[in-house]
């Protein structure tokens, strides 16, 4: 097979190291940007917090790094890029741009800690059952059996594994031989601790174990537990007259259990932190004020620290220009050195970028939205996509996006994320564009009115909107319902 050479013509598109840095940056929400630029702090000593909030660099640290940059910085054999070394434009006195880089102004509020509620210091599920654990007198294989399904439990507080497996995983990890029937009767154990209903296998068992234990209020719960063991499909489907002609029941009675049964915890997991995780709370990135019908919008301070490049990098750089003796291995570190302002430089840059990104997004949603930013009615909410964004601020979809599902801003009517001010559009019998949030809040209202003892068929709430002027389909007002996580009218019906 003979050899050729042929050129070939490509066009392609690649994002330059600071493009993906931005995007990276982007994406970090408020809450942990901080910890992004501590990071970026403890890995470049060139980079420092303004003088009000940095720690004073010490003359010691900054020769340590000069004098390790000495020893550890190796040319890669060409010494054309040290031989002529410039560094007049790190070294000029006027260099406002090295000695301070402002990110933000007085106009930016400040988080006051005493208005935020504090993370939590809560004990964790796992943690609560385990000192439950620790109660029983149990010897210490049965306690590592007990250990091993307390882990197995899910966020829920349930148990969904088979024994099989858990048996199994006893066998190889704990070298513990245990049949079904020992599991079974540690389970029955874990099924008395608290939260009630903690070491369920399904929903079922869940309510049946909280209910066995309120049995001594008799009545109702008594009848309530003969209904979940003998109909519970019928139950949950709220086919209540299939279980009135199977127990003989009135109206109160079937009420009365109804009510009973509503007060029980499905997730008893649920309410008592989450498994090995912290608590956490939103912390919006931006801030909207109507003042006087002008809309004001502010960055949260947090996204906007005041960064700068080490001063004292800058002076070790003026010695080094005065200085007279400048042998090789000084010059390999003034490299090193110039290298690390660089990347401070670079990545205040970042930042001051993301913040611009992040002011012309919100900028442009709110120009978009201003009658709700105003009013907060969801009705008056236009359509609005990614693209429409993207058009007004010059920015790509993607970056658009990005800003979008990761931000929140907290207005006088709440805090929200900025994807939910977009939705595709619906035409109206007048040939009018509206959101398809407007048409969603109207189908909430119908729904929240309508009377519960005969709820709103999708037939009939579609016959509704259409008589409002809005051209939907049922399919389409199934699937709205759904996004709004309503149940189907039958589960909706109440006695």
């Amino acid at each position: 097979m003979a050899l050729s050479q042929t050129i070939q013509q490509k066009l392609l598109q690649k994002l330059s190291p600071q493009q993906i840095q931005l995007m990276k940056l982007l994406q970090v929400p408020t809450a942990n940007l901080e910890e992004r630029i501590k990071e970026e702090l403890e890995e470049n000593p060139a980079l420092e917090l303004d003088d009000e909030n940095k720690q004073d660099t010490d003359a010691d640290d900054i020769q340590d790094e000069f004098e390790t940059a000495e020893e550890e910085f190796e040319m890669d054999g060409s010494e054309d890029e040290y031989e002529n070394l410039d560094i007049s434009e790190y070294v000029a006195d006027d260099d406002g741009e090295i000695a301070d880089y402002k990110m933000k102004d007085e106009n930016y509020p400040e988080m006051d800690d005493k208005k935020v509620v504090p993370i939590k210091n809560e004990i964790s599920f796992y943690e609560l059952l385990i000192d439950q654990l620790g109660m029983l007198d149990l010897d210490e294989r049965n306690f590592k059996i007990a250990e091993q399904l307390v882990g197995s439990l899910d966020e829920d507080g349930y148990l969904r594994r088979e024994l099989s497996s858990i048996a199994d995983d006893l066998a190889f990890r704990q070298n513990i031989v245990a049949d079904e029937k020992e599991i079974e009767a540690l389970i029955q154990q874990i099924q008395q601790f608290d939260p009630p209903g903690v070491g369920a296998r399904d929903l079922k068992e869940c309510l049946l174990i909280q209910l066995e234990r309120k049995k001594n209020e008799g009545g109702a719960v008594e009848l309530a537990i003969i209904i979940l063991k003998k109909y519970f499909d019928e139950f949950i489907k709220k086919h209540y007259e299939k279980i009135q002609r199977g127990l003989d029941l009135t109206d109160e009675q079937i009420k009365e259990v109804i009510h009973q049964i509503i007060k029980l915890n499905p997730r008893p997991g649920g309410n008592v932190g989450e498994v090995n995780k912290a608590e956490s709370y939103i912390v919006p990135d931006f801030f909207i004020l109507n003042n006087g019908g002008k809309l004001e919008l502010t960055l949260n301070s947090r996204n906007a620290p005041d960064l700068r490049v080490s001063e004292g990098y800058r002076d070790m750089l003026k010695d080094y220009e005065k200085g007279s003796k400048k042998d090789k291995r000084q010059k390999e570190a003034v490299l090193f050195i110039k290298q690390k302002i660089d990347s401070a430089k670079w990545f205040i840059d970042m930042i001051k970028q993301r913040q611009e990104t992040l002011i012309n997004t919100m900028s442009a949603i709110i120009n978009h939205q201003k009658e709700f930013f105003l009013t907060g009615d969801e009705t008056v909410m236009h359509p609005m996509i990614l693209k429409d964004i993207a058009e007004k601020t010059g920015l790509d979809i993607s970056t658009v996006s990005r800003v979008a599902n990761s931000k929140f801003v907290q207005t006088e009517f709440g805090t929200y994320r900025l994807k939910f001010f977009f939705s595709e559009s619906l035409s109206t019998d007048s040939g009018e564009e509206v959101s398809t949030r407007e048409v969603k809040k109207i189908l909430s209202d119908m729904i929240e009115g309508e009377d519960k003892r005969k709820p709103l068929s999708d037939e009939h709430l579609t016959d509704m909107l259409n008589e409002k002027g809005y051209n939907i389909a049922r399919r389409t007002v199934a699937k709205y319902r759904e996004q709004l996580n309503i149940p189907v009218a039958r589960l909706r019906k109440e006695l």
